[in-house]
């Protein structure tokens, strides 16, 4: 049941993490504050497919 997402940079649309959720659980688009090294600094994150 789970499944492997992408997690997408909300200010440079960079794709920089990947991940796994579980989709019963959490049916909705996951968003985590994370680090962009592109970005340099804490970014809101959201999930891609």
């Amino acid at each position: 049941m789970r499944e492997i997402i992408t997690l997408e940079c909300a200010d440079c649309k960079r794709r920089n993490y990947s991940s796994t959720k579980n989709k019963r659980n959490t049916p909705d688009r996951l968003e985590a504050k994370k680090y962009c090294r592109w970005c340099r600094k804490h970014t809101l994150h959201k999930e891609t497919k």
